[in-house]
């Protein structure tokens, strides 16, 4: 096996994003799990990452943080198969959809999760969280133009926000019906054998609740 390491856990889909990647260029790695209970804050860990997030890769001794910057090196290092197009309107798609997912659905869906694990949300907020995320499934509904953003090539922008799209019909009860294109990607990429390899099982979720309710302050 390569000399590689992803520092993950199970539930964080910043760290799923890189494993698929990972798995979807076909890369040996050693996947070491970080629980988030509390060895994010280990010195060991710390010395990785002295902002105590995960994921972290250490690809040969180098070391990356972030996980769209851990994908940008993935691909710059080992660009077969390609998860980036190269064509100038492509790459901005991919980019934007990155963007958009980090800047809007992210936050976005928040207030969702509060809810969902049983934290007290004021109805006005929950509100305007759910009219967000329908503006986003808008947006996406409208760039994607094939089997996938960028035609028959699967990106980074499927990545990021195919584990999104997993996140808000399964556990945070929003429903896809009303975007037909969306829906018909959504189960395209969800069948894709890193998007079953790195799925979380509702078990594994259900367990975690808890911790999930302590982290957000409730």
């Amino acid at each position: 096996m390569a000399n590689r390491k992803l520092y993950y856990s199970r539930l964080s889909n910043n760290a799923r994003r890189v494993w698929i990647a990972l798995l979807e260029k076909g890369l040996d790695f050693e996947l070491v799990p970080v629980q988030l209970t509390g060895e994010q804050f280990n010195p060991e860990f710390l010395a990785l990452n002295p902002f105590h997030h995960i994921p972290v890769l250490v690809d040969d001794g180098f070391r990356v943080l972030e996980s769209v910057a851990i994908m940008d090196y993935l691909e710059a290092k080992y660009p077969t198969p390609p998860l980036l197009p190269s064509g100038p309107q492509a790459l901005a798609k991919v980019r934007m959809i990155e963007m958009v997912q980090l800047n809007e659905m992210v936050p976005a869906t928040f207030p969702l999760l509060r809810h969902t694990v049983g934290i007290k949300v004021d109805p006005p907020t929950l509100a305007a969280a759910h009219q967000q995320v329908q503006t986003i499934l808008d947006f996406y509904e409208s760039q994607l133009a094939g089997d996938y953003f960028v035609g028959e090539q699967f990106t980074c922008a499927d990545i990021m926000a195919g584990i999104s799209i997993v996140i808000l019909t399964m556990f945070l009860d929003v429903s896809i019906a009303d975007f037909p294109k969306l829906q018909t990607w959504a189960e395209r990429v969800q069948m894709r054998e890193s998007f079953q390899q790195t799925q979380p099982s509702a078990a594994e979720v259900a367990a975690a609740i808890p911790g999930i309710r302590k982290m957000l302050g409730g």
